[in-house]
């Protein structure tokens, strides 16, 4: 059985040609990852600055609830004191 050299000189062409542009594929499609990768992260950065220098509501809460608790706690204390016969 003898092979014909065409086909197998053909094919030892072509694959080359081939795997270099999935190279360049490749290479085309990192290069867009770590575009896309910056990307996300300078958004991360100026969200992460924008939350620094904004406050959120679930924080304006909380710090309203820690006031009302510090205002009641002198109360109580206060109160005590005067029962003590004290001023405050």
């Amino acid at each position: 059985m003898t092979t014909k050299p065409l086909p197998i000189l053909a094919l030892c062409l072509t694959v080359p040609l081939m795997l270099h542009g999935c190279v360049a594929g490749a290479v085309v499609g990192a290069g867009a990852a770590v575009v896309g990768g910056a990307a996300k992260v300078t958004g991360a950065a100026v969200g992460a600055g924008f939350d620094a220098v904004t406050t959120s509501d679930e924080e304006t809460r909380a710090k309203r609830e820690r006031e009302q608790r510090a205002w009641e706690r002198e109360q109580r204390r206060c109160e005590q004191r005067q029962k003590r016969g004290k001023d405050c």
